[in-house]
This record gives C-alpha cells, sequence and structure tokens, in this order.
C-alpha cells in the first residue's frame, strides 16, 4: 500500500492540517492539503497547500517569500489530521502579517487582537 493511501482524505479528497513552529512548539496556521500538496511537500521539503478558495495548489510563501521548511511531518491516530513540523522562513506563517494565524483570544464574550503585525502585508504581497 501507497503511504498516501493510509490518509483518510474526506470526501473533496483533502486533510485538514496544521503547521507547527519547530522548537517553540507554537501552532503557526492551519490548512488543507489535497494528494498531490502532500506529495509535493515531502519531495520537495516545503509546505504545499491546496487553496479552497482559488481551487489550486498554494505554495506557502510563493508570494511573501515566508515559506515552511519541513522537519517532520505527522499523521494522527485517525489518520485524518496532518501535522507539519515547520521552519517558518521570516518569523511571518500569517498573510495579515503575523507571527501566526491564531492572533485572536477570546476574552469575555469578545474576540480580542492578542497579537500584533510584524510586518504589513502591503509591504509583503505586491500584487
Amino acid at each position: 500500500m501507497n503511504w498516501l493511501d493510509e490518509v483518510n482524505w474526506n470526501g473533496d479528497g483533502l486533510v485538514p492540517v496544521i503547521a507547527q513552529e519547530f522548537g517553540s512548539g507554537k501552532v503557526l496556521m492551519f490548512a488543507w492539503m489535497n494528494r498531490e500538496a502532500l506529495e509535493l511537500t515531502v519531495r520537495t521539503g516545503e509546505a504545499v497547500y491546496w487553496s479552497r478558495s482559488r481551487k489550486r495548489l498554494w505554495r506557502k510563501g510563493e508570494e511573501s517569500g515566508h515559506v515552511q521548511k519541513v522537519a517532520e511531518i505527522r499523521l494522527d491516530c485517525d489518520e485524518d489530521a496532518v501535522l507539519l513540523v515547520v521552519d517558518q522562513v521570516g518569523g511571518i506563517a500569517c498573510h495579515t502579517g503575523r507571527h501566526n494565524c491564531f492572533f485572536r483570544t477570546l476574552k469575555g464574550e469578545r474576540w480580542e487582537i492578542t497579537e500584533g503585525v510584524i510586518r504589513n502585508p502591503e509591504e509583503i504581497y505586491r500584487k
């Protein structure tokens, strides 16, 4: 059996992926992968995801340069979620210019921004 066949892909052929920072253990982001994205990630050593909104492969850092160098890939016990342990190049994982995508914290009944912008996204994503 091929190692890719051991992944329990959802009905859309996707698997959820968490990117965790090597060293700190901090969760950086959540994304999706299809079979091709996971295969490319393994082959290149850099994170490749599936963009559901763009309906295409998305190489992390393709515009920003903030690639994720993959140190380890793990599959959970139900074989339906993937964990990437990554070295986040440039220290910015979020398209908002923050270190990670989980920058809002629930305080009472409100979401508060608890992590600041490292770099203005307009400087990162010039279109």
